[in-house]
């Protein structure tokens, strides 16, 4: 994913990308997919290029990505948490992990706290359920997870980021 902050970087970007693609509406979710992977997200002004691009209005495109699941159009945070919410882990309290962790971080699924540092999302299943529940941060599995050890697992990334900005100044 590519740090493109402004309008121009995205614009850039999505000029990139719908080069790479035939016209027309039958290459508009493989654009989206690859918009999204190179920004991590569908950005209001990646709509508008694109609109400007193909012809296809902003709205028509911003429907079609709301259908899929697979799309998010809120900048993403530094660290990617997913709660896991399948039958094992919500057996065992996920619904409560994810409780707390919404309450300490003060969003809900689906946002991001408003230093970028972290995104939630609930999912199906991490394939983790013996060592359920689980919650993942960048790809790291935290088993057995309980509303108590939450505190510590966002310590340890809100740490990295203190350390990180330090080491850039």
């Amino acid at each position: 994913m590519q740090d493109n902050s402004s309008a121009d970087g995205a614009a850039g970007v999505v000029r990139e990308i719908i080069a790479t693609f035939p016209s027309g509406r039958g290459s508009l979710i493989p654009i989206l997919q690859e918009i999204q992977h190179r920004l991590g997200y569908i950005s209001p002004e990646s709509l508008k290029t694109l609109e400007q691009l193909t012809g296809i209005s902003a709205t028509e495109a911003y429907g079609v990505a709301t259908f899929y699941t697979q799309f998010r159009f809120t900048r993403p945070g530094r660290h990617k948490i997913q709660v896991c919410n399948g039958t094992a882990c919500h057996v065992r309290g996920g619904a409560q992990v994810l409780e707390e962790i919404e309450r300490r971080l003060g969003i809900s699924v689906g946002q991001t706290t408003p230093d970028g540092q972290f995104s939630l999302e609930r999912v199906a299943c991490l394939g983790c359920c013996a060592l359920s529940p689980v919650v993942a941060v960048d790809g790291k599995v935290y088993a057995g997870m309980t509303p108590k050890k939450v505190p510590g697992v966002l310590r340890e990334y809100a740490d990295q980021g203190a350390r990180s900005a330090r080491q850039e100044a």
